[in-house]
């Protein structure tokens, strides 16, 4: 019996690795071209910061987004996401108003969006996520990769949560229920 829902979500876009890498790599490339080139001219002019600057910028992007991740665990206890290395945030059941999985469209891009009319949205891709109205009246949103585990197990073990979209204060938003 599965008494938690589990999900582990990391970007993996194809594009942003091949840019981050490419900046890496072009900037490798530039410090050793100017590095091994005899213009002492321009070796006098840039100081070495100003030649390691943007290499640590483009490593510390690398180790940003390789360690970025999204993590959310829902069990007896409540909701408990995780956006390493940024955000935690853990919501007991007796403060959730209501609750439901959601197709909530394009919110700016991904990552944290903040002010959305889903509150704060939490998200690495996609357009799915698990919509959460706490009865403080705030609102956030996490995305999910897992729609029909995660429906599943909200509908198993807290039903009484589940909203449905007419009791939204946001109207119809294309549920997944």
């Amino acid at each position: 019996m599965n008494l938690q829902f589990k999900e582990e979500q990391k970007f993996s876009f194809w594009w942003l690795w091949l840019i981050l890498i490419g900046m890496t790599v072009f900037q490798l490339w530039q410090i050793f071209d100017t590095m091994s080139t005899n213009y002492t001219i321009n070796l006098h002019r840039l100081s070495q910061s100003t030649l390691l600057l943007p290499i640590v910028i483009s490593l510390a992007s690398l180790l940003f987004f390789y360690t970025l991740k999204l993590k959310t665990t829902i069990n007896s206890e409540g909701i408990y996401m995780h956006f390493f290395p940024l955000v935690k945030r853990h919501t007991l059941w007796k403060d959730i108003e209501h609750l439901r999985v959601i197709r909530y469209g394009f919110v700016g891009g991904w990552g944290i969006r903040l002010w959305t009319k889903y509150g704060t949205v939490y998200n690495t891709r996609g357009q799915v996520g698990l919509f959460i109205t706490l009865k403080s009246g705030k609102k956030f949103l996490i995305g999910t990769q897992k729609e029909s585990e995660l429906k599943a197990y909200i509908e198993k073990h807290h039903k009484t949560k589940i909203s449905t979209p007419l009791s939204s204060s946001l109207g119809p938003q294309n549920p997944t229920y």
